[in-house]
């Protein structure tokens, strides 16, 4: 097991206002004052364009998280073959220095073996519909790997790919494919996250028939076998304990869990345990925005199944934390807590929670500890 430390999405570092020099320098002066000595991992996470790129780059970032999900064809899973066909045209062949006929039979009707008996041997069709579906993800990620390797070429990287944000799931041979053409074009992968069958919502347990997810996931881990080896991807990996049981039972392959977002979770927990009208403001405060902050996330969140703050008492507001409903509500909303500001141009909650985490710095290390423990003990066997 390794650390990757530095972390934080473009998405959250507008919405928390931070720098990704600001994301370093927490992951460093956090490890000086540990005493921590064996190396952490720095992930620039969820870019979508190369001035992403430069941005994490000029802070010493060195795994670049490539997220192409709005090149995902979504529809591709009921097209027709013609409408297929005439699809897989128009993508963009000059650049993959390729044609479609020589696509086609390099996959149409193949047999792949791969671990355990478990064979690829896709038809016409399924080509066509994984190509129309994922062409334009393998020609924005060249042209993203590409620019990092022509604009710094001696600067340390890992390439992870991640498609998870997308309403399609990745099948298997959709898995192979992608990858496959990318190792065709000199690109190597650290990693990679697929969609997966189920829900991975923020801040929750995974949602979802368990079973299908096992299946399907052993067939990814042993397309990740066969093509690199690479880590299969878990973002929204948060408090997904049901799936990393299973993950976990298994005792073979490489993963990477993303679980920094529930990290704000746990703080408001140790707020809520040693400043309850804090917590109250913060509560109520992100029930009021949860409809607005909802929509870059996935969640299902009820509000009407989180009462106001006054309706608790002060014992009872920490347990809120082990309500899907409740967690939800406060996890989308913390780009805005941490952002707010009153009339007087001051922040509304910022100051004040980071002072009473401050003050209170070993019962937060604590429960932080104890939640990260949950993550990795499935892992440890």
């Amino acid at each position: 097991m390794r650390p990757v430390l530095a972390q934080q999405s473009i998405r959250e570092l507008e919405r928390t206002e931070r720098t990704p020099e600001e994301v370093m320098d927490a992951a460093t002066w956090a490890v000086f004052q540990e005493g921590y000595r064996d190396g952490f991992g720095s992930d620039a996470d969820h870019l979508k364009t190369t001035e992403d790129i430069d941005l994490m780059m000029a802070a010493g970032f060195t795994m670049f998280t490539i997220d192409p999900g709005s090149y995902v064809v979504n529809e591709a899973d009921t097209l027709s073959g013609p409408e297929l066909h005439e699809r897989a045209r128009s993508v963009d062949w000059d650049l993959l220095d390729d044609r479609l006929d020589d696509f086609l039979g390099r996959y149409e009707a193949r047999l792949f073996k791969l671990d355990d008996g478990f064979t690829l041997q896709p038809g016409r069709e399924e080509v066509l519909r994984a190509l129309t579906k994922y062409g334009g993800v393998i020609t924005h990620t060249l042209k993203m790997v590409r620019y990092l390797e022509e604009t710094y070429p001696d600067h340390p990287v890992e390439i992870e790919l991640s498609v998870d944000e997308t309403e399609s799931v990745t099948s298997p041979f959709e898995h192979f494919l992608v990858v496959s053409e990318l190792k065709r074009l000199g690109v190597e992968l650290v990693s990679l996250a697929p969609r997966f069958v189920g829900d991975f919502e923020k801040g929750i347990d995974y949602k979802g028939d368990i079973h299908r997810f096992a299946a399907e996931f052993v067939q990814h881990l042993a397309i990740a076998e066969a093509l690199g080896p690479y880590k299969i991807s878990f973002h929204s990996g948060s408090d997904k304990f049901t799936v990393y049981q299973l993950v976990g039972s298994l005792g073979r392959g490489r993963i990477h869990v993303k679980t920094a977002g529930t990290s704000y979770l746990e703080a408001l927990r140790t707020i809520a345990r040693v400043d309850p009208a804090l917590f109250r403001e913060i509560l109520d405060f992100s029930r009021e925005h949860y409809e607005v902050e909802k929509r870059t996330y996935h969640v299902s969140a009820d509000p009407q199944k989180v009462l106001p703050a006054e309706s608790y008492s002060d014992n009872e507001l920490a347990s809120l934390l082990e309500l899907d409903d409740a967690r939800q509500i406060l996890h989308v909303a913390f780009g805005k807590v941490l952002t707010d500001r009153d009339q007087s141009g001051g922040y509304a909650f910022r100051d004040r929670l980071l002072d009473t985490l401050e003050a209170h710095e070993e019962v937060h290390y604590d429960t932080l500890c104890r939640h990260f423990q949950r993550h990795i003990q499935p892992f440890s066997g």
